[in-house]
């Protein structure tokens, strides 16, 4: 049975997308979420203008048996496709390791998928309190959050990472963030500087990193057992 899957987009090679593994990413159709800063927005509907069938995904994947170690789904938000599973599944079969970008916008759909995956990239928007402010989803913060739990008690091997667009944040609530992260467990974690730092909003400060970040990074640095800092 082919599962139900819609591709928006397929990265053949990266090496960056699921640390230490030569993989490739399929990018999912579909998010709930409409971050301000969202560098896919074509990936946002539930349909592309040009999907790849899920059989000549499977036909690529054949081919880069013994070349690639793991696949990353990706979107959009994976989650949200009742075919992810059922994908996953087949994807093992072939002998790649599963890696998964998330941000858990559907706990329950978050947990169904959580035991198929070797790796997980887990989204964290921003302190709970201010993640409407990116996502435009009224309480968005508390089920990313319930992910997190889910996904920290899981024992899956995991990074989180917080994408910063400077007119949405600031070193104080960074700061705040990585704090509460170490809190409940986190060991790994990435900041990542948005790609478009494009001006949303005449009446914010502008989106220029802050003169205080170098600061930041090294306090966060000892926070946490990996820290990274990378481009989005």
């Amino acid at each position: 049975m082919i599962p139900a899957l819609r591709v928006g987009g397929l990265l053949p090679l990266t090496t960056l997308d699921y640390p230490g593994q030569l993989a490739c990413v399929l990018f999912c159709q579909g998010c709930a979420w409409r971050c301000r800063y969202c560098h896919n927005p074509e990936l946002i509907g539930p349909r592309g203008r040009q999907e790849t069938p899920w059989a000549e995904v499977l036909a690529f994947l054949r081919k880069r048996q013994g070349l690639l170690d793991a696949v990353v789904f990706s979107g959009g938000e994976a989650t949200l496709q009742a075919g992810l599973p059922a994908a996953m599944r087949q994807v093992r079969e072939l002998g790649f390791k599963i890696g998964l970008h998330s941000a858990g916008i559907k706990p329950a759909a978050f947990k169904r998928v959580l035991s198929l995956c070797d790796w997980v990239g887990f989204d964290v928007k921003a302190l709970e309190e201010d993640t409407a402010l990116i996502t435009g989803v009224s309480h968005s913060g508390r089920t990313n959050w319930q992910s997190l739990e889910l996904l920290l008690d899981s024992g899956v091997e995991y990074e989180c990472r917080t994408t910063v667009h400077w007119q949405l944040s600031d070193c104080r609530r960074l700061q705040r963030l990585g704090e509460r992260l170490a809190s409940i467990g986190v060991e790994h974690f990435v900041v990542q500087q948005a790609r478009n730092q494009q001006v949303l909003d005449e009446q914010l400060p502008p989106s220029v990193c802050p003169p205080d970040s170098e600061q930041l990074w090294s306090y966060l640095q000892q926070l946490f057992a990996h820290f990274s800092l990378r481009a989005a």
